[in-house]
Order: structure tokens, then C-alpha cells, then sequence
């Protein structure tokens, strides 16, 4: 009897063995194929001040066990004046890595300073990635409202990538949401031009019209519920960039929708991702 005890309990902690070792197996293969978070990584310049310290964050959100992802870059609106940094809920566990960028903001700072952060987390973007298992040949940007304006700033005006040593022209694609495309409403502030006067100066993407390799999709809420002009001026920018022979530029007006179009446009940026992946 004593016999048959002892060999039932071998037999019974080599099956608890094998249970905990599949157990962990499972887990360990679970937490490969899931994603993961990393928050608050700076990539403001060495010696900057405490208010550049702050804002200069961004929270990366990359697939496991995975390589050669398409990356996106998501910049927050709030009219360069507000706003959070964030990861959009819909871009989670679509096989891509998304990357939440904040930057500094007006009054604090003037909007051309603004715009060199920008260029300085698609610096950071392009210099990390792989080691995340990421493709640097694969960087889309994208963002709303005033994220969207960074968007086509970086894309269309070589400039302000070229200072950091990269060149606007190996973006995979810059997606803008209901983007501001003549000056900036802060900007014009910044000059005491009133919200409502149109212009059309080196703060505006129009000015930067240029035939670009990058795919340019523009995407914008109702023209009868969108912010004053928010359509037509995304309109005339997608107008001229034809004009000028781009090749890959589209833009889609969500009937129905107002400024808050985010929701229903973050599926198009995911589809357009895939449909570019496809001709790499």
C-alpha cells in the first residue's frame, strides 16, 4: 500500500511539473505575440530647459515577436496650444507600431519651434526603430487637426527634416486628419492677424506645394460641419499637388462628420497602410 502511494505521488508531481511547464510556455507565447508599452521616453536635445524636458516625451506601442512594421507617428491636435500625447485605441493591435508624440506649445513657444520638435521625434523615430523591430523605411505620419498641420510641414518643406540629417522623402506616408493647410490659426496669431484672415506664408503647407514621392492622404470631416474652410483648404492643397504632378495624392470627405472625425478616419489610415505595404 505504501508502494502504491509513493509511485502515485511521483506520478502525480510529474504531471504538476509538465502543467506548470506548459503553463509558462503559454504565457511566455502569449506575451510574444501581444505588444508592449514603453512611456515618457524623451527625445528632447541635451541641456534643454524643464518646460522642453516635459513636453518633449513620446509613449511607444510596438508589437512582440514581430519585424519589418510599419510604424506611426501620431500627433495630438489642440491647435498647437493643447493637447495630450496619445496612442489612438483603434491602432492598437493592428500589427503596427504607434507612437504618441508630444511637443512643447504656443504661448510657451513660438510655432516654428514647434514644428522643429516634430522634426525631431521623426529623428528619434528613424534612429530606434529597428532596434523594436521596426522598418526606418516604414514611418508614416499622422495626427489631428493641429498634429495633421505637423504632418504636411514635415512632409512638404524639406527643411525642417533636413536639419535633423534626415530627408522628408523616405516617409512612407504622411495621413493628416482635418488638417490646417494655409498658416496656422496660432501662427497668424503669433503675427496679430485675426483668426478668420486667410494667408498663405512659409507657416502654411500650401506654400511647400512640391512633387513628392510620399504618399499624401488627406482626410477631413463634412465641408458644411468642418472647422471655417477646414475642406476647401485641404481641397486646394490636393488641387495644387496634382497640379504640380504628385503622384500618390488623395483626399476623402467624411460626409456627415464634423471636426471630431477622428474615430471614423482612423480605419482609412489603417487600410492605406495596408494597401502601401502591399507595393513595398
Amino acid at each position: 500500500m505504501l508502494i502504491f502511494k509513493e509511485f502515485t505521488s511521483h506520478i502525480m508531481k510529474r504531471y504538476l511539473l509538465l502543467f506548470f511547464a506548459i503553463l509558462v510556455v503559454g504565457l511566455t507565447s502569449a506575451q510574444e505575440k501581444g505588444y508592449t508599452l514603453k512611456a515618457n521616453i524623451s527625445y528632447a536635445p541635451a541641456g534643454a530647459d524643464a518646460y522642453r524636458q516635459e513636453r518633449c516625451q513620446l509613449d511607444i506601442y510596438v508589437p512582440n515577436g514581430k519585424r519589418d512594421f510599419v510604424t506611426v507617428l501620431w500627433f495630438h491636435g489642440g491647435g498647437l496650444t493643447g493637447g495630450q500625447r496619445e496612442i489612438p485605441a483603434y491602432l492598437k493591435e493592428q500589427g503596427i507600431a504607434v507612437i504618441g508624440v508630444g511637443y512643447r506649445l504656443s504661448p510657451h513657444v513660438k510655432v516654428e519651434e514647434i514644428i522643429q520638435d516634430a522634426a525631431l521625434a521623426v529623428k528619434w523615430t528613424f534612429q530606434h526603430i529597428a532596434q523594436y523591430g521596426g522598418n526606418p523605411k516604414k514611418i508614416v505620419l499622422s495626427g489631428h487637426s493641429a498634429g495633421g498641420y505637423l504632418n504636411l510641414m514635415l512632409a512638404l518643406n524639406k527643411r525642417y527634416l533636413s536639419e535633423v540629417g534626415l530627408d522628408a522623402d523616405d516617409l512612407m506616408a504622411a495621413v493628416p486628419f482635418s488638417a490646417q493647410c494655409i498658416t496656422h490659426f496660432t501662427a497668424r496669431a503669433e503675427q496679430g492677424i485675426d483668426v478668420n484672415q486667410p494667408i498663405v506664408d512659409a507657416l502654411a503647407p500650401l506654400y511647400w506645394v512640391r512633387k513628392s514621392p510620399v504618399p499624401i492622404l488627406l482626410i477631413t470631416g463634412d465641408r458644411e460641419l468642418e472647422m471655417v474652410g477646414r475642406y476647401e483648404e485641404n481641397a486646394y492643397l490636393a488641387r495644387m499637388l496634382k497640379i504640380v504632378g504628385h503622384p500618390q495624392i488623395k483626399l476623402l470627405e467624411l460626409d456627415g462628420y464634423d471636426h471630431g472625425m477622428v474615430y471614423p478616419a482612423l480605419p482609412l489610415l489603417v487600410k492605406e497602410i495596408t494597401r502601401l505595404e502591399k507595393t513595398k
